[in-house]
């Protein structure tokens, strides 16, 4: 059985006697890097500084709750605007893959120039079990590849950490409630960001709608959940389709893109379940989504595959 006070201990004990020098850490604000960069503050304290990098394909506000939070933790931090950089990088990409490659390799050489500005030899990261499981090997098929494991480029400066690679979801969840942290319960977010939610070309325009989607499925949601007509899923968002469809926008004819709505149940991210979203909630959410975003969205479906034989993102 899993003890996360024992882990806590261990981890922090092995950390001290890893990391000798300096050493960063890509926060991104989830569970996953917000637990691992509390662990190693825990161990070698000032001598971590947690990296925050806006890709621009965050989600609604998001960078700004991160500062917030890295000030609530006392973490020393950088914050690095470089959405203009990786809008430019994949402007034209519609792979999924290459997608992955190239923002993990971006996200490493960032790491690299900030690391050698403050003479810093080791990244930790808050890699998970099914983040590797998924990102294949010689063993196992490449489901697909995570930016953070099958992402990285073959050649890197800095020496990598990863003190959750063996743990699941649920466990490090465990860990920070332990912690007392505040995003001990936040949904998962993929490391790519909305740029895995944009099927195709993730462009400016398009990962403004797929954020503005988002943004109101999250929030109806809380709302639903805060009137008891549900319970929490264990992840949900929108995401944008590559294609347009027919449809009225007031008295005139639109031609809009198609949002799907994906929710599930899940422990460890591993296998999932769709989720059983009231009837009521969902029209709430394509009703708001179709009139906010005006005749740029005119059709919203709802995804109903289980994982398998689909996975929790669409890319």
């Amino acid at each position: 059985m899993f003890k996360p006070e024992r882990f806590i201990e261990e981890t922090v004990s092995k950390l001290r006697k890893e990391i000798k020098g300096k050493a960063i850490i890509a926060f991104s604000g989830g569970v996953d890097s917000t637990v691992a960069a509390a662990l190693t503050n825990k161990a070698i304290g000032d001598r971590l500084t947690a990296v925050h990098v806006d890709t621009g394909y965050m989600r609604k506000n998001e960078s700004r709750e991160v500062k917030d939070l890295m000030d609530e933790m006392g973490l020393n931090y950088r914050f690095i605007d470089a959405k203009e950089e990786y809008y430019k990088a994949l402007e034209k990409i519609e792979d999924p893959e290459e997608k992955r490659r190239i923002i993990g390799e971006k996200f490493i050489r960032i790491f690299e120039r900030i690391a050698e500005e403050e003479k810093v030899e080791y990244l930790i990261q808050g890699t998970i079990a099914p983040d590797w499981i998924e990102s294949g090997d010689q063993l196992r098929d490449t489901i697909k590849s995570h930016h953070n494991v099958g992402g990285l480029p073959e050649y890197m400066k800095l020496k990598l950490v990863e003190p959750l690679r063996d743990l699941y979801k649920d466990e490090v969840r465990k860990i920070a409630r332990i912690l007392k942290l505040p995003v001990a319960e936040r949904q998962p977010f993929p490391g790519p960001g909305l740029a895995i939610r944009v099927i195709g070309a993730a462009t400016r325009e398009k990962t403004e709608i797929v954020r503005e989607a988002c943004a109101i499925v999250e929030e109806e949601i809380d709302r639903a959940v805060k009137n008891n007509e549900m319970t929490y899923p264990w992840q949900y968002f929108a995401v944008l389709l590559p294609i347009r469809t027919v449809g009225v926008h007031g008295d005139k004819r639109a031609y809009g893109y198609t949002i799907a709505i994906r929710a599930v149940e899940s422990i460890d991210a591993m296998t999932c379940n769709y989720s059983h979203i009231p009837h009521n909630v969902l029209d709430r959410i394509s009703t708001r989504i179709t009139n906010e975003l005006g005749d740029r969205v005119n059709r919203i479906v709802y995804d109903i595959t289980n994982k398998p034989p689909g996975t929790v993102e669409w890319e």
